[in-house]
């Protein structure tokens, strides 16, 4: 693998990184929502990735990085509350929340900003390899 690759792994690893966080982001934003229907209310997204394996086994790369595969709601069940004085409950006195736990959302958060951090070091440092390869051949 040449040390030119890492830069595409780290690029890939940053973009997938970069998509986490705005998910987890609308996750956070959207946890306080409610509305007064089950199809309607918000549900918590998360990013799908998968490693680009097919690339390296067809011989088309010899980095292997990694894709999104697309963006999931989450299947646990929403969070119902009786408050028939809310002005969003439905006729029966109930209000629905989006099923977003905000802890599990801001350590994920923190995970995906530290992974972007760690890609993006692990990009320096292969831009530091290379700038001291060229200056092997000046001496």
């Amino acid at each position: 693998m040449s040390l030119f690759n890492v830069f595409d792994i780290t690029a890939s690893g940053m973009s997938a990184q970069s998509v986490r966080l705005n998910t987890t982001a609308s996750n956070i934003a959207n946890a306080d929502s409610v509305s007064s229907s089950i199809d309607e209310t918000y549900r918590a997204r998360h990013p799908v990735f998968a490693a680009e394996m097919q690339k390296a086994a067809a011989g088309q790369s010899d980095s292997v990085g990694v894709r999104v595969l697309g963006i999931v709601e989450s299947d646990k069940p929403l969070n119902v509350e009786y408050a028939p004085h809310h002005p969003m409950a439905d006729k029966e006195g109930y209000i629905y929340k989006p099923n977003v736990n905000v802890i599990e959302e801001m350590t994920n958060m923190i995970s995906a900003s530290r992974s972007y951090q760690t890609n993006v070091q692990l990009a320096e440092s292969a831009k530091n390899m290379l700038n001291k390869t060229l200056l092997l051949g000046q001496r």
